[in-house]
């Protein structure tokens, strides 16, 4: 039979259970926006396998992905990072995540949570696209392209076009789920009850 799931899903059972049970979700839980956020910068110039077979690591090095301690982190939890191997040893992105977190818990502070801020950008709603390839769906658009500039310009760093559009597409921000996998359908559907 042929499998009619996302290819880019399809090779590890990690990767298609993240697929299958996460990506694409609309998701307004502050931690969990954060963790993505924290995850994404830190694939910049890697695969996303490399970043989720780390993702318990990461969790355990910052605080469950709980912004507020990941905020009060110091230069000295970052060299205690750097020996970490189950995250990815560098120390820009380290730091990043801690300067990121900062901006967040700012950002949640102004604007009730941080998801009232980030999902301003597509007006509350996912976009539904509907990709009938994967050379189709884009690494960046517009509105990444407004996200990662309003973000950048509140202070986040390790955070361009393409991580903010990914970032978008793992929260359910769009739906890039190609039309015939079975996934669009069920993250339309949780749309459609916002």
């Amino acid at each position: 039979m042929h499998d009619l799931t996302c290819p880019w899903a399809t090779k590890t059972d990690i990767e298609r259970s993240y697929h299958d049970e996460e990506w694409g979700r609309p998701t307004f839980d502050d931690r969990r926006i954060f963790e993505f956020l924290v995850l994404e910068s830190a694939q910049a110039g890697l695969s996303w396998l490399t970043i989720l077979r780390r993702r318990d690591g990461y969790a355990k090095r910052f605080a469950g992905f709980d912004p507020v301690a990941v905020a009060e982190m110091t230069p000295a939890d970052v060299e205690v990072a750097l020996q970490d191997t189950g995250i990815i040893r560098h120390r820009g992105k380290i730091e990043a995540a801690i300067n990121n977190a900062r901006v967040f818990c700012e950002l949640q502070a102004k604007h009730g949570r941080f998801a009232n801020y980030i999902w301003q950008f597509v007006d509350g709603r996912p976009r539904i696209n509907r990709w009938r390839s994967q050379e189709n769906v884009p690494a960046t658009t517009p509105v990444s392209d407004q996200l990662a500039r309003a973000l950048k310009q509140q202070g986040f760093r390790f955070f361009g076009s393409t991580i903010a559009y990914a970032h978008m597409q793992a929260t359910g921000m769009v739906n890039d789920h190609l039309v015939h996998c079975p996934q669009h359908a069920i993250c339309a559907e949780h749309a459609s009850t916002l």
